[in-house]
């Protein structure tokens, strides 16, 4: 797979200068470029790298002096890490998952494969399964009963989607995604100690155990178009309505998303997030790392929470968001400065009661 430089800048909708017939068969950073590498260099401050590699053609910042950079062609993007979407999707050599029907996948007769899907080795489709023209499924991956994918979903290896799952075209999901497992519901027969300590806040004190009892779940998981799901992300079914993600939607690695959550469209869910049972995350919404959302509370559209926050209560849309518990960033940011400077307020208080007691003295 292999592209010239003025293939690359068409695609890309950027400018090219020089020998625009040059062949590009990978990208590469600048110091460890080879004479047939797209050396990325988006920033002045790679320049240096470029010297240390043997690259002929760069990705540039605009304006730069690609010959005096010793180079033989150079792209120049309006937007470089915008370009980078496009460059890679040009350049990427994928999982060399074979075509067609691996002799070892097992696929039930009920099941319907649409035009040109291909099924990996040891992968099971289940009965009742709809696979979408255009669909790769994985080795070892597992579709459950009734399932329903969309036109060219994209499944890595070792993913797991439970009964009457339902997924929209075009997903991408990473290897090790179990999407459809139980809810994680459990009840007592008599108010159990865990209520009696969200509605006082106060130690509960010695109390007769009681068996949880499992609250099976009725609901399943549906997932929009365009969405993208991590490696080892766990995502619950509803208990009586499905889990539901909303189009475009991306999840990074080992997100959890508990029964009944609901997420809109457009949102970014980064590595180790946490959202318990029945929250709801509106639209455009960004969750950095660790991030932990409450149950049964609403995020609004456009909300921004950094790494590590805890959102406890709900989130007005268009608040940034930092801190546990969650407070507005800014504030957050404020209150840690102030906390930073306590030790010296103290010693100076400290100094203070010094002088005056010493005053008093000696009146």
């Amino acid at each position: 797979m292999s592209y010239t430089v003025a293939e690359i800048a068409d695609a890309l909708g950027a400018e090219a200068a020089g020998d625009t017939t040059l062949t590009i068969a990978r990208a590469s950073e600048p110091q460890s470029a080879g004479a047939d590498d797209l050396a990325l260099a988006m920033n002045p401050k790679y320049a240096d790298g470029l010297a240390q590699g043997s690259a002929r053609v760069a990705m540039l910042w605009p304006g730069a002096d690609w010959q005096g950079l010793g180079l033989s062609a150079a792209i120049f993007p309006n937007r470089p890490r915008y370009a980078m979407s496009g460059m890679t999707r040009m350049l990427d050599a994928g999982q060399g998952f074979a075509t067609g029907i691996h002799p070892t996948a097992v696929i039930d007769p009920a099941a319907i494969l649409g035009a040109d899907v291909s099924v990996g080795p040891l992968a099971i489709i289940s009965a009742g399964a709809r696979i979408g023209a255009g669909s790769v499924i994985g080795p070892a991956s597992f579709i459950g009963v009734d399932v329903t994918l969309g036109e060219k979903a994209y499944l890595r290896e070792h993913v797991s989607i439970g009964a009457r799952v339902r997924i929209g075209a075009r997903c991408i999901i990473q290897p090790g995604a179990r999407i459809g497992g139980d809810g994680f519901s459990f009840v007592t027969a008599e108010p159990s100690t865990v209520e009696s300590a969200r509605k006082t806040l106060g130690d509960q004190g010695e109390a007769e155990a009681q068996p949880w009892i499992r609250i099976h779940s009725l609901g399943a998981v549906t997932i929009g178009d365009d969405v993208e799901i991590g490696m080892g992300c766990t995502i619950d079914c509803g208990t009586i309505r499905d889990t539901r993600i909303g189009h475009n939607t991306k999840l990074d690695n080992q997100v959890h998303m508990g029964h009944n959550v609901e997420i809109g469209d457009n949102s970014l869910i980064c590595g180790q997030v946490g959202i318990a049972g029945s929250a709801r995350i509106g639209n455009n919404v960004v969750l950095a790392g660790q991030v932990g959302v409450n149950d049964n509370i609403f995020v609004g559209d456009g909300v921004i929470a950094g790494g590590g926050t805890k959102l406890m209560s709900n989130v007005p849309a268009g608040r940034t968001m930092l801190g546990y518990p969650a407070t507005q960033m800014d504030k957050q940011v404020d209150q840690y400065k102030a906390l930073r400077r306590l030790p010296r307020l103290l010693r100076e208080v400290a100094e203070l009661r010094k002088a005056v007691f010493k005053s008093g003295k000696d009146d």
